[in-house]
């Protein structure tokens, strides 16, 4: 049975919309509240069926069994500071948030003892954003890692365990800053490289904005669609793990310097060898489940 029956969602955007509909998909006697920032996204929530929607968080959260802070993580402290109060003995909160050792320290310490706080983030995501981007097989197949700590209850661990496999996602666990270095490898940095080349050619004064548009080819397309990602998140991402994306962007600036000089000596052997192991890597990717072959990063979109 079902440990949870009403699931609160603060935080209307993608992966909260998302998690509205894979239990409804999933057929769990849950009931859905939520609460979302601007009146626009609720109004939008309502109609589109989310949940029950309140205006205030506290609201939202009032009986729920599980909490899903789904807010960019420098709105965590507010959220935490605002729901505190409100959530019932023995809920567990969780979280969305793509970095780990600063939500933990923006959350904890407002979480009163009588609830469990355990961190989490789904690898699953597009570049949209806002209620309507929701889908219920965003979590299919995907990783969604949690960071308990020893103080962690094991029953409650499990129950979200459990809701999670649920909503078709797969579950880790690891601790909060090996989770920040991990992350700013597979997802951090690319979306900072993919910035800065979409930023660089909108400053080659030699190549036109017409140019860059039409004769895009695929790889500059797949950076463009990584760049259109929420500002918001993204800024606070970088801000909240700058020890972690600092160590991978200097790691990567000097494989760059690497390939530079390949390119400059016409050392072939070394970049054939360089992409030959890369492009293994990418193999794996594809055989662990987590990708498909096919073009656009295989997202075939299935919504509602």
């Amino acid at each position: 049975m079902m440990a949870y029956k009403q699931v609160a969602l603060i935080g209307l955007g993608l992966i909260a919309s998302s998690v509205s509909h894979a239990i409804r998909r999933a057929g769990l006697p849950i009931r859905v509240s939520g609460h979302a920032r601007t009146q626009k996204s609720r109004e939008e929530a309502r109609r589109l069926g989310l949940g029950d929607i309140f205006d205030t968080a506290a609201e939202a959260v009032a009986g729920a069994d599980l909490v899903i802070l789904c807010v960019p993580v420098g709105a965590m402290e507010g959220v935490a500071k605002e729901i505190a109060a409100h959530l019932k003995p023995g809920a567990t909160i969780t979280d969305v948030g793509s970095v780990k050792k600063a939500v933990v320290g923006a959350v904890a310490p407002y979480m009163p003892g009588h609830v469990h706080f355990i961190p989490g983030h789904p690898i699953a995501g597009t570049e949209h954003s806002g209620p309507a981007s929701g889908f219920a097989s965003l979590f299919d197949n995907r990783w969604w890692l949690l960071t308990p700590d020893r103080q962690t209850d094991p029953a409650a661990l499990s129950n979200l365990e459990e809701f999670l496999l649920a909503l078709g996602a797969k579950v880790d666990k690891m601790e909060a800053e090996h989770h920040d270095l991990v992350l700013a490898v597979t997802s951090h940095v690319p979306h900072l490289i993919a910035y800065t080349m979409v930023g660089v050619a909108d400053d080659l004064s030699r190549v036109t904005e017409t140019e860059v548009v039409n004769y895009s080819a695929a790889g500059f397309r797949d950076f463009t669609r990584i760049a259109a990602s929420d500002p918001t998140m993204w800024r606070d991402v970088f801000l909240n793990n700058k020890t972690a994306t600092l160590e991978i962007l200097g790691r990567f600036t000097e494989e760059l310097f690497a390939l530079q000089r390949a390119i400059r000596t016409g050392d072939g052997d070394q970049l054939f060898d360089y992409f030959t192991h890369t492009r293994a890597i990418r193999r794996g990717i594809i055989e662990a489940g987590q990708d498909t072959a096919q073009p656009d990063f295989g997202r075939i979109v299935t919504r509602n």
